[in-house]
């Protein structure tokens, strides 16, 4: 068992509302206030989790700072109220940041019952392979 601290746990929280209000908000069709709202608890949530200074190192590392325009200009153009332009930036940004995860994400749904016989047949076996090689250490 993984013991956070207290702050963590309501980054947790956080972090959980924000991707909850993010999802809702692009069910809605894209409700403006809903993605602003999903996307501010999201990072706040993150700085929660791994702390502060460890959110600024991570966001503006010199070789991270393409992926991390991309994310934040999202979260601003959602903020100023185009949602479907800035919702596509932030995933965009989002995959570029977080690439470096998804071989170990990929692994632990594998080992998932259901979604690991999913991920393992052939036709998805081999698009997720490609999608989850990378050379790039987070």
């Amino acid at each position: 068992m993984i013991s956070l601290s207290d702050s963590q746990k309501i980054g947790m929280g956080l972090t959980g509302f924000g991707v909850f209000f993010l999802f809702f908000g692009m069910i809605l069709f894209f409700d403006k206030a809903l993605l602003a709202i999903g996307n501010i608890l999201f990072v706040v949530g993150l700085a929660f989790v791994i702390g502060l200074e460890r959110t600024f190192r991570f966001f503006f590392q010199k070789h991270k700072m393409k992926a991390t325009s991309f994310f934040l200009g999202g979260v601003f153009v959602v903020l100023i109220g185009w949602p479907i332009v800035g919702v596509v930036l932030e995933f965009y940004g989002f995959f570029l940041l977080f690439r470096g995860f998804f071989p170990v994400v990929v692994g632990f749904i594998r080992r998932i019952p259901v979604l690991g016989y999913l991920l393992n047949l052939p036709f998805i076996s081999g698009y997720v392979d490609k999608m989850s090689e990378s050379n790039n250490m987070v």
